[in-house]
């Protein structure tokens, strides 16, 4: 159900002057996950001394939205932190502009637990299929009018002398042109990018959809474009990270990042050669027949390619699709350190340096592991 209009208006562009010599941060696609946002900026020891930029998709998929909107909030007070809307961030013009009220209550009963449930929710509001979903809305536009105006306030492009933040891309031609909703909403912007004079940094499509047969959640920097995406899939994929593209200054090019995730930390006993040949089926091209269904396995034809493989049996879908799955066998040492995703009979399921893949062999769980 579409929620805008095909054409909205010029993006807003908002452009500021981060300070010489400090650390300018880029983050994006929180997805409402407070726990990975915290934790990241505590991996990459985020201070007022540095400048963070939240590329958009702040919101909605992840389970505290309006937790996390506030949290970005007070931060904004003590810290330097630029926020740009991505395409789940709209909820003002969603709500009071263009007043898409049957859409905005499909969505809020067939997607719980975003913003705007989150608010009714605090509210008392009742939310159900015969709810008055405007004066629900303007009910929570008195009781959050803070929350709304800071995400009214935020453009949908940010500038400084050698950056470019957008959440999707830019399209064709100048900004004149441009369109706000085709710049936060711009699929597999690095498919066929233009080359930029700036370093374009954009979130909204993980990097993982850019690989074949290995997935790699780690941001992709295209020198030869200019264009650095950095969604790590944080919420939107099971083994997905948050990840913080750093710039020692604002006109470096040393770029460097981190990431974090949830999942426990194991160090490798035995080694393990990686795979000669795999594949990764993922959200878009996920068709698959099932050939042989198992309890915690089954065999899988992948439709479009032929390519087969075994799956967990959950990844399966009633629709004839998978979740997202791949049978790359990761290249180990003992020592390596691996995040562990899943256990099964056969193996784990791990990620190593944000690369994600099978190992056969034995772990040492690290314990006492503490979260920030």
């Amino acid at each position: 159900m579409r929620l805008l209009p095909p054409r909205v208006r010029p993006p807003k562009i908002a452009r500021f002057d981060p300070p010489e010599g400090k650390r300018l941060i880029a983050v994006s696609d929180i997805h409402g996950a407070l726990d990975y946002l915290r934790g990241l900026l505590h991996t990459v020891q985020f201070s007022p001394e540095d400048t963070l930029v939240i590329d958009g998709d702040l919101l909605e998929r992840g389970p505290r939205s309006l937790d996390t909107l506030r949290y970005v909030m007070d931060l904004s007070r003590t810290h330097r932190v630029r926020f740009l809307s991505g395409n789940w961030d709209w909820w003002v013009p969603i709500l009071f502009e263009y007043r898409h009220t049957d859409a905005v209550l499909y969505y809020l009963l067939h997607a719980p637990h975003g913003l705007l449930w989150q608010m009714l929710e605090e509210m008392g509001w009742p939310i159900g299929p015969d709810m008055d979903i405007r004066a629900a809305t303007l009910a929570a536009r008195d009781r959050y009018g803070a929350e709304f105006d800071f995400l009214a306030a935020a453009p949908e492009i940010i500038e400084t002398e050698h950056l470019t933040f957008v959440h999707g891309g830019l399209p064709q031609g100048g900004p004149s042109e441009w369109d706000a909703w085709q710049c936060m909403k711009c699929d597999a912007f690095l498919r066929n990018p233009p080359h930029f004079d700036k370093w374009t940094v954009v979130g909204h499509t993980p990097v993982v959809l850019y690989h074949e047969n290995v997935v790699d959640a780690n941001p992709i920097v295209d020198r030869d474009h200019r264009v650095i995406a950095i969604d790590g899939g944080c919420v939107l994929k099971d083994d997905g990270q948050l990840n913080a593209l750093i710039l020692p200054h604002e006109g470096s090019e040393d770029f460097s990042f981190a990431a974090w995730d949830p999942f426990p930390t194991a160090t490798v006993l035995r080694e393990q050669a990686g795979s000669e040949r795999s594949w990764y089926i993922r959200w878009g091209d996920s068709a698959v027949e099932v050939l042989e269904q198992g309890e915690e396995f089954s065999r899988i034809r992948h439709r479009r390619t032929g390519y087969e493989m075994l799956v967990l049996s959950k990844y399966l879908r009633k629709n004839g699709t998978v979740n997202d799955c791949t049978d790359y066998v990761l290249p180990l040492r003992p020592g390596d350190e691996v995040r562990v995703v899943e256990t099964t009979s056969r193996g784990y399921f791990v990620k190593h340096k944000g690369v994600s893949g099978w190992y056969f062999g034995p772990l040492r769980l690290h314990e006492n592991e503490g979260q920030p």
